[in-house]
């Protein structure tokens, strides 16, 4: 008997991140206070290291596992800070904004209406791994968010 096996597993999406964190146990617990996560499972390693677990917050699932240095996984906190930074959508960016800075992440950006249409403002979690919090409030067309841009430079340049 042959099945059909997806090509991306369930629930997964094309892009899925997977973050290299010091102390990933205690990440998943900070994520699941500050995002509303979802704890989908863990592997510990022989040493009681996490070499794989699972998070979901909203629709997308995040991949975790502890920093191994042997491996060369280093976390943002061995780095020095991360390049990159994860995106999420939420339906109300205030309150959800309001939730991680209580969990304690820290304020990198605070939240503002963008001249792209979205609430949005920053944070870094205390793992190092930046964060974009953002609510879609209009729908703008290219041309629109172009001479929006160019506005909120100039208005910038000129302070």
């Amino acid at each position: 008997m042959t099945t059909s096996v997806k090509p991306i597993p369930e629930g997964y999406h094309s892009v899925s991140p997977y973050l290299v964190i010091k102390n990933a146990a205690a990440a998943i617990e900070f994520y699941k206070k500050a995002f509303g996560a979802r704890e989908r499972g863990r592997m510990p390693g022989p040493d009681g290291r996490l070499m794989h677990a699972e998070i979901q917050i909203g629709d997308s699932i995040v991949m975790i596992h502890d920093e191994m240095l042997e491996y060369g996984a280093k976390s943002p906190q061995t780095l020095g800070g991360s390049p990159v930074n994860l995106f999420l959508y939420v339906p109300d960016a205030d309150a959800s904004f309001q939730q991680a800075v209580s969990a304690g992440a820290q304020v990198t950006m605070p939240l503002a209406d963008m001249f792209w249409g979205d609430r949005y403002g920053k944070l870094v979690d205390p793992f190092g791994h930046e964060w974009s919090i953002a609510t879609h409030k209009e729908d703008l067309t290219p041309e629109e968010i172009e001479r929006r841009g160019r506005e909120a430079m100039s208005k910038s340049a000129g302070a």
